[in-house]
């Protein structure tokens, strides 16, 4: 099992479950900050692992009603660094689609 293989379950479970593949950059970090805690609202935390949110925060779409899940910490910063790299250079309101391998 590769390290990101919780991370790719993760996305392939929203998007089955309804989630949006196709994604808007939304480059306000304070919109990120603000997704991200109505998303995580109410959710535990459970050390070791992170809470993943599926739209991620940094899209138009992240906030409240994401699929949140729990992985591996290290899987999680991977994965959100990956993503950050792959968008670099886009601008604000690109639309995206996330796909995995």
């Amino acid at each position: 099992m590769s390290p990101a293989w919780f991370t790719r379950s993760a996305i392939c479970c929203s998007v089955r479950a309804g989630k949006p593949s196709v994604l808007t950059i939304d480059k306000d970090e304070v919109n990120a900050d603000a997704n991200r805690a109505d998303s995580l609202r109410g959710i535990a935390t459970r050390p070791p692992d992170d809470r993943e949110e599926y739209p991620p925060a940094m899209y138009q779409e992240g906030g409240k009603g994401a699929s949140v899940k729990y992985v591996p910490a290290s899987d999680n910063q991977g994965s959100r660094s990956s993503m950050g790299s792959a968008v670099r250079g886009l601008k604000h309101g690109a639309r995206v689609k996330i796909s995995v391998r």
